[in-house]
């Protein structure tokens, strides 16, 4: 499958699609000085299902056919692309089916759950092979793909055009990475309305697996280690992925899991935000310094997050 980075046009087409169920997310500035850069926050946690997800579920499935919605849809998700899918086929009366890892978080299962979706454990090597085989045998439906579905790459590009619009002298974007489709619509977005700007990818250490590709200059198998950082670090960039990921991202910024845990507690405790550990990488890469001074925008791709886990770093444990 070739993928192409997503024009203006069909981002701007999502846009208009999917107004009714997302929210134009705040873009608000960090409370916290001596800061390495003017550091700011797309709050995408507050987002009704608390993740971006919504924006490139949605983008998908309100272009399916009725009669392909009719049969239902299903994904493969660790939990909140299984939400949004979930919203979504609640929202339109169709049955939907969600594929998960075994170690998926059960805060985000549960949440999956309560909108109406069959949750079907598989182990993580069968659950990874749906990703990249696109599809999975004896599930009814139409599959929505959580990365590399054009749709979806294009609905996650309308952050990028609200990130340019509130911000219009932003100098760097920084996005987590989990399978490339935020970072890669948000970096299309803003490469074309702000060329001059960076988008970088973030990643948690020891679950990199942009870092490890963009050192290799080709996908590379790893084998991502467990932290309370869920939601990113999958075993490879999907080759379909690699193309966009390597010529629209800047760079894939790395930050340690207790990096990760500091940037949840900092954004709770200065701003109210919560933040779950993928959303948060994006802030500790800036405050680290490692996306430059300037004006960087940080996307807080999702607020769902167990409260044993965020008790646990709000009282400086490591979870």
């Amino acid at each position: 499958m070739r993928l192409e980075a997503p024009p203006l046009e069909e981002i701007r087409g999502a846009r208009e699609r999917i107004a009714r169920l997302v929210l134009r997310s705040p873009l608000v500035r960090l409370r916290r000085e001596p800061a390495p850069a003017s550091i700011y926050l797309k709050l995408e946690n507050l987002q009704p299902i608390g993740s971006f997800k919504l924006r490139g579920a949605g983008n998908a499935m309100l272009q399916l056919p009725r009669q392909a919605l009719e049969r239902g849809v299903y994904t493969a998700s660790a939990g909140n692309m299984a939400q949004g899918v979930a919203w979504l086929a609640r929202d339109l009366g169709i049955p939907c089916t969600v594929l998960v890892p075994e170690a998926a978080a059960e805060t985000k299962l549960r949440a999956a759950s309560e909108l109406g979706a069959r949750i079907v454990r598989v182990p993580f090597d069968e659950w990874w092979r749906i990703l990249v085989e696109r599809g999975a045998a004896g599930i009814r439906g139409t599959l929505v793909h959580p990365v590399s579905d054009p749709a979806v790459i294009a609905g996650n590009g309308t952050i990028g055009l609200e990130i340019v619009e509130d911000l219009p002298g932003v100098d760097a974007v920084v996005v987590p990475y989990g399978g490339g489709a935020l970072s890669c619509g948000i970096a299309a977005a803003v490469k074309a309305l702000r060329p001059g700007a960076k988008v970088y990818a973030s990643e948690v250490a020891g679950a990199a697996p942009l870092v490890a590709a963009l050192e290799a200059g080709h996908p590379v198998r790893i084998e991502p280690s467990r932290s309370f950082v869920d939601g990113i670090g999958g075993a490879s960039v999907l080759a379909e992925m690699w193309p966009l990921a390597s010529s629209l991202l800047d760079g894939s910024l790395l930050v340690s899991a207790e990096e990760t845990a500091e940037a949840v507690r900092l954004l709770a405790e200065r701003n109210g935000v919560v933040a779950e550990g993928a959303g948060a990488t994006s802030v500790a890469a800036a405050l680290a310094g490692r996306a430059g001074g300037g004006t960087v925008a940080c996307v807080v791709s999702g607020g769902n997050i167990g409260p044993d886990t965020l008790a646990a770093i709000l009282s400086g444990r490591l979870p």
